[in-house]
């Protein structure tokens, strides 16, 4: 179906049949490759199987029931394969251990556009690649098609010498279960901008409020527990962005009162975004012209200097530090979730 030039397909667009007599190998069995594997199995499709390192992980999918192989050795028993390990890993794992076993004619599968928008993976041209990328976590994909419903996913061909590529791909979504909530039509390089921006411009932004508002009651007397409990702790926010995920930002303000309601669509109104934009325009800028990327290169070679300083220096802050003594002095820390020194 196509609305404002934006194609998005659903579950009569897709057919498993064109899964049939081919063996899909789903390269690493972590959050998104164990719920995938899953709903692919549970949708009918018969030949799958695993590849991984002999960690936890592997025994996982043995005790789900699937033949598990070292990632070699599932590659070259696959028609399919599915990449659906980390950005990070990923272009070493698909030189050294996916690309020698694979044969003209297979279809290699992301769940993520970073390594192809950026060439950090180059797959021969004799390969099919697509792009089936669910725009939820490992666990809502399952929990989603478990519950019969679906976690909506981008669908982006790179590569198609079999000409057959987007129908693979729409039946690797209809088995997950993407199709029976809409699979938008898109690109490797629309993925990654989309996400890196999330992660890199959005997330910024809401993180440092939160620092700046701590800072501003601080100023004005309101105990630092106060603070946290208020504006994280609660959970409060986070059942705001469940509700807007479910009824739409605005739409869930009516399970506000009316000085809730005024206040936030008034602060709204009144807010200049021009500053905010102007960071994200810079943002993107970085992301197009794959500053960012070389950038995350040099810091994985360098083994994450800065990633570690950073890390450290925020922990340290004065926020965040009155976070976790908040969390502990009123016991809202789930059980394994603390940092070990």
């Amino acid at each position: 179906m196509a609305e404002n030039d934006t194609t998005v397909y659903y579950d009569d667009d897709g057919t498993l049949s064109d899964l049939e007599d081919r063996t899909i190998a789903i390269i690493g069995y972590g959050n998104q490759g164990r719920a995938q594997a899953l709903n692919l199995r549970d949708s009918g499709v018969e030949s799958i199987i695993v590849g991984n390192r002999e960690d936890a992980s592997w025994s996982r999918a043995q005790e789900d029931g699937f033949p598990v192989y070292r990632i070699p050795k599932a590659s070259s028993k696959a028609d399919i394969v599915f990449m659906l390990i980390p950005d990070e890993v990923a272009p070493d794992v698909y030189e050294n251990a996916v690309e020698p076993d694979l044969d003209e004619g297979n279809v290699v599968i992301f769940a993520s556009g970073y390594n192809i928008t950026y060439g950090f993976i180059d797959p021969d041209d004799g390969l099919d690649v697509v792009l089936v990328a669910p725009r939820m976590i490992g666990t809502m994909v399952r929990e989603l098609y478990i519950e019969d419903r679906g976690a909506p996913a981008l669908l982006g061909v790179h590569q198609n010498p079999s000409g057959d590529a987007k129908e693979v791909g729409l039946a690797i979504a209809k088995g997950i279960g993407a199709t029976r909530s809409g699979v938008v039509e898109s690109s490797f390089e629309v993925e990654t901008k989309t996400d890196l921006m999330t992660e890199q411009a959005l997330f910024p932004i809401f993180v440092s409020a939160m620092m700046s508002k701590y800072e501003i009651e601080l100023e004005a007397g309101v105990p630092p527990e106060v603070i946290m409990l208020e504006q994280s702790l609660s959970r409060e926010m986070a059942y705001i962005f469940q509700k807007a995920a479910t009824q739409g930002i605005i739409e869930q303000l009516s399970l506000h009162s009316q000085t809730s309601q005024y206040g936030q669509l008034r602060g709204i109104d009144a807010f200049d975004r021009q500053p905010i934009q102007e960071y994200m325009r810079e943002c993107m800028h970085r992301i197009e012209k794959g500053t960012f990327a070389t950038e995350w290169t040099r810091e994985q070679q360098a083994g994450y200097p800065t990633l570690d300083h950073l890390r450290k220096k925020y922990e340290k802050t004065e926020m965040v530090e009155a976070e976790q003594q908040t969390l502990d002095a009123f016991g809202l820390r789930e059980e394994g979730t603390k940092d070990e020194d």
